[in-house]
């Protein structure tokens, strides 16, 4: 199996299944000499964890990050760097009942027939479990790109938008609710919703909007490795990610240039900022600012027609732990994915300084 890995520096190599002894990965190209705060890194995975509310899936796990090389004495060395996250609350019987059947919009039926072969315990290598691999490596990435703020939080649950653009939100509010929507008023509602979904046995999708602060300019290139186009396959790589839009987006294919196009001020930063802090495939040093798509989970506690390895539709119901909607969690995934891209483009970015 290919694709285990991001970046070209800054390279994320990933491994492990969600109902395997652990999860774990391989940071290669890390600079020396950076003091890591591997508290702030637990705090990123405390966030992405299961369990931790009454709308996310109820599976236990600490998920507690063992660092086997790369550090000492609390510093990056330049070497690799090894970790661990141990899987300590698998329901392997939880899943038996699919292991001759394939759920809808599910991987297991593409998995199998490209394979010849499925671990089917949680969705194995498919399972967004794996992205807790991920969150430690963003966990790290940000702390190289320590002066660069990304904050991202969710912006939609199915019909229930935040009317609030990013300027006018306190960021400082996003851990304050179990959504993780910075407008409080739209996060009860948000969150209501979401519980009234989880009562029926069925999910729910929404959209995540990621903001990144303080970014210097120049990170990118024009033609194939543009910024923005990183960014997107980082996000699409996501489970349960169906789409991705930067600055305007498809709202800027209403407007004519008169409206669209970003004046510059006498220092060079921009009067609007419809290109979404990228022009070119390059950072022009404004906010970089972009919405991700989430569908809904795929495994619903309720009745629903799968197909059989014997070519035969049969209704099964879901059985086990799973989350009603994804996105309160998604947020510190959607940030994680946002670092590794950002240190892979500020690393390369240094070579040619």
């Amino acid at each position: 199996m290919a694709g285990n890995s991001i970046g070209t520096l800054f390279k994320l190599t990933t491994f492990g299944e969600s109902h395997g002894e652990a999860l774990g990965g391989i940071i290669d190209g890390c600079p020396a000499g950076i003091t890591l705060n591997l508290e702030a890194i637990q705090r990123e995975m405390q966030r992405r964890k299961p369990g931790q509310s009454a709308i996310v899936t109820q599976r236990k796990e600490e998920d507690e990050v063992q660092i086997l090389s790369g550090i000492f004495e609390g510093k990056t060395t330049g070497t690799p760097i090894g970790f661990l996250i141990p899987n300590t609350n698998q329901k392997s019987d939880d899943y038996s009942h699919i292991k001759d059947s394939y759920r809808p919009s599910h991987a297991d039926y593409v998995y199998e027939k490209k394979y010849g072969i499925r671990d089917y315990r949680g969705g194995g290598r498919s399972s967004a479990r794996e992205t807790a691999s991920r969150v430690v490596a963003g966990a790290i990435a940000k702390q190289v790109l320590a002066t660069i703020k990304i904050n991202a939080f969710v912006s939609s649950v199915g019909t229930i938008f935040t009317d609030k653009s990013y300027q006018e939100l306190d960021f400082s509010l996003i851990e304050s609710n179990a959504v993780r929507c910075p407008d409080l008023e739209t996060a009860f509602k948000m969150e209501a919703y979401i519980k009234e979904i989880k009562k029926q046995g069925d999910t729910v999708g929404g959209t995540i909007t990621c903001v990144v602060q303080n970014v210097p300019i120049g990170l990118g290139e024009p033609v194939f490795d543009k910024l923005h186009a990183a960014l997107g396959k980082a996000m699409l790589s996501i489970n349960a990610v169906k789409g991705f839009e930067f600055g305007s987006g498809f709202s800027g294919a209403t407007m004519k240039g008169s409206e669209h196009n970003d004046l510059f001020n006498e220092n060079g930063t921009t009067k609007t900022n419809f290109s979404g802090g990228i022009q070119g495939g390059i950072s022009n040093g404004m906010d970089i600012y972009f919405r991700v798509a989430f569908k809904p989970v795929a495994t619903l506690i309720q009745n629903q027609e799968v197909l059989t390895n014997q070519n035969t539709i049969v209704e099964r119901q879901g059985k086990g732990r799973h989350d009603p909607c994804v996105l309160p969690r998604a947020v510190p995934i959607v940030e994680a994915m946002t670092a590794l891209v950002l240190a892979d483009f500020y690393l390369l970015n240094k070579t040619y300084l």
